[in-house]
């Protein structure tokens, strides 16, 4: 159990927890689109990708990997305005490990756009040239 911001634990478990953290992660969500320029240009992304995996004469394996490389993106993306923002929270002056911390989190970015656009690639080269 988490201890909440007052020090009491919650006691909340089983369908309930999974219930709020429904509504968390939807939060998170929101907290994003409104405030990560990025994510919103990912999403934007994963709306136009994600139909073209599906409706791509492709095999499941293939619309899988591809799909999934589309998610990962996002979910890094998060990972890496989660960190941007808490770096933020503790400090805005400048600090050699705020910025080491905000240039992993942007390379772990980097690193999934590749693998995204390396899946991609290998799918439609597979499929096309083959």
């Amino acid at each position: 159990m988490a201890n909440s911001e007052n020090g009491k634990k919650h006691t909340k478990s089983g369908i309930m927890r999974l219930w709020n953290a429904l509504f968390y992660s939807y939060d998170g969500l929101r907290e994003a689109f409104k405030n990560e320029e990025a994510f919103r240009q990912e999403l934007l992304l994963s709306v136009v990708l994600i139909p073209i995996a599906i409706i791509l004469p492709i095999s499941f394996i293939s619309k899988a990997l591809m799909i999934s490389s589309v998610i990962f993106l996002l979910i890094v993306e998060l990972l890496n305005s989660a960190i941007e923002a808490i770096v933020d929270r503790i400090s805005t002056e400048k600090h050699p490990l705020a910025k080491r911390a905000k240039d992993m989190g942007s390379a772990a970015v980097l690193l999934s756009i590749i693998n995204l656009t390396v899946i991609w690639v290998f799918c439609l080269l597979q499929h096309f040239c083959y």
